[in-house]
């Protein structure tokens, strides 16, 4: 899942600070964006890598400085790093502000990297005077009579992680050269086709090739259904769920410090934290077996308890979701924190030769730490 997101801030001495559009707050404001990627399947969502976006005004060559990179730009190095990190994953997922951009859907198909994004349903296409058409008007095209008479439209079922299931209805849809057989296909997914809602209609552009169709044979992704394209934009909704989670409990866009370095540090310290929640929170876990030397039993097998951090999330495919164990990557997170700890201070001109010591500590019976 690719996506960003931005936190207020005052000023103008805070590192990638500037004025840009929030999403959360439906507005433009003194902030500082992070793009993010996060791993996520039916079960769960976890947090893989985060990079604040550093606005042009800080170059001085403004956007057409060398070292200034758009989003898309960071987003696809986030993509390129969870992909040779080794997490696996069936397609990248992205919504309107990433799916619009034909540069960055391009790039990702030529580096491999199967895409689900979403395009904005008023998106349009080159073509000449009244031959110009959107994705809403390509969804109009398709024959639907009904759900008795469904014709190019096909059911799909979506179950939510609370049990309940609703029916939604999906077609491949025709807008210049995108297509059910193209190099992109445009698939539509509604509540209703008679009436498109804007609220509950997904225009989805992906490289996935349809089942039986002419691609199947040559592309070097496995088909994906109608079906399958909607449940993996459908899970798109845990990047949410992630944002309210590591920002209003944990802390995310909460940090008092203003240079690069430390910004990346509170927020690897926030993904440490969200890790920890993990494990805590696994409701499967079996209690420890100490019958065996170094491992634990859980539900899903034994567990080794070797110290070699590791930043895979699974082993290959899996036949159904499951958790998988972050430990390793918080011993990885915390590890690259401590190389990287400033050395410790020299000790200024105002205390040399004065032999003087710094405060003792509190005792603990006088403060309120335990």
């Amino acid at each position: 899942m690719i996506d960003d997101s931005g936190d207020r801030k005052d000023g103008t001495a805070t590192a990638h600070v500037g004025r840009q559009w929030l999403g959360r707050y439906g507005k433009t404001d003194n902030a500082v964006v992070t793009v993010t990627t996060l791993w996520a399947d039916e079960r769960l969502y976890y947090p893989l890598h985060a990079v604040p976006y550093t606005p042009a005004h800080h170059f001085a060559g403004g956007r057409s400085d060398p070292a200034f990179r758009t989003k898309w730009r960071i987003a696809a190095q986030l993509a390129g790093r969870a992909r040779a990190a080794g997490f696996p994953f069936r397609a990248a997922v992205a919504d309107g502000a990433y799916g619009d951009l034909d540069d960055f859907r391009c790039e990702r198909h030529a580096v491999g990297v199967p895409f689900v994004m979403a395009v904005k349903r008023r998106r349009g296409v080159w073509a000449y005077g009244d031959q110009a058409r959107t994705p809403v008007d390509a969804a109009r095209e398709p024959a639907w009579g009904g759900p008795g008479e469904p014709g190019a439209w096909t059911p799909v079922v979506r179950t939510f992680r609370d049990g309940h299931s609703a029916t939604w209805w999906a077609t491949d849809a025709t807008l210049g050269f995108w297509g059910p057989d193209g190099t992109t296909r445009l698939v539509v997914a509604t509540t209703d086709p008679a009436t498109l809602p804007e609220k509950a209609t997904w225009y989805l552009a992906t490289d996935l090739p349809r089942p039986g169709g002419p691609r199947a044979v040559e592309s070097p992704y496995p088909p994906a259904g109608l079906a399958e394209v909607v449940r993996i934009y459908g899970i798109r909704n845990w990047i949410e769920q992630g944002y309210k989670q590591v920002k209003d409990e944990l802390g995310w866009a909460d940090f008092q410090v203003r240079s690069d370095v430390a910004i990346r540090r509170h927020q690897t310290l926030v993904t440490c934290a969200f890790t920890f929640c993990w494990e805590a929170w696994s409701p499967d876990r079996e209690p420890e077996n100490t019958s065996a030397e170094g491992t634990t039993a859980g539900e899903r097998g034994a567990r080794t308890g070797s110290s070699t951090p590791t930043t895979v999330l699974a082993q290959g495919d899996s036949r159904r979701p499951q958790l998988a164990d972050p430990r390793g990557r918080a011993a990885t997170l915390v590890a690259g924190l401590v190389q990287r700890a400033p050395a410790v201070r020299a000790p200024g001109p105002d205390r040399r030769g004065h032999h003087r010591t710094g405060p003792q500590p509190l005792l603990p019976d006088l403060t309120n730490h335990r």
